[in-house]
């Protein structure tokens, strides 16, 4: 299977790093082919929504780094979005990728696709992740995507904090499992 793996936080080590690299371990395990895209380290430009993609039929008018993940993306069979809560939401560099999906909607609702949430938030309630849920539902619904699991882990502000709970270990197995 083919995975790829879209994170939004600026901390290269921080806590939703490490679900990452959990996840990655065990979908690699499992003998998956892994592409790791860490939105808030590349250039992606966000979306004009200047129509050129889908009205005019050509491409879109960046040249950024979603020309290097776009094909990973179109090949996947399943898209992981390892995110911190960023005020209620994903961080912007990695809603920025998510709106450049506009370009190639048709493509990528025509391959029924999987999908996995990897979230961490310092604030320890469910309510807290609410509307980022929420807002992944929507993507997938609109995408007609399938939604193969989520680890939210809640009550973690730090590496240190996240590493003594079994979140990480969750993000393995579902690695593992997808």
């Amino acid at each position: 299977m083919r995975i790829t793996v879209l994170t939004g936080s600026p901390h290269r080590k921080g806590t939703s790093a490490l679900l990452a690299e959990r996840f990655i371990a065990g979908a690699e395990d499992a003998g998956h082919e892994v592409f790791r895209f860490d939105a808030a380290f590349e250039e992606v430009h966000p979306c004009l929504s200047c129509g050129r993609c889908r009205i005019a039929g050509e491409r879109c008018v960046h040249r950024d780094a979603m020309d290097r993940l776009m094909p990973n993306l179109l090949a996947a069979d399943l898209v992981v979005f390892a995110t911190p809560l960023y005020y209620f939401g994903m961080p912007a560099p990695l809603k920025a990728v998510v709106d450049r999906f506009y370009s190639v909607h048709y493509v990528l609702t025509k391959n029924r696709k999987r999908a996995v949430l990897l979230v961490t938030a310092a604030d320890g309630h469910e309510e807290a992740v609410a509307p980022l849920r929420s807002h992944y539902q929507r993507i997938l619904s609109y995408l007609s995507w399938e939604d193969a699991g989520v680890v939210a882990a809640l009550g973690c502000s730090s590496r240190g904090s996240l590493e003594r709970t079994r979140y990480p270990e969750q993000a393995y197995q579902l690695g593992r499992c997808c």
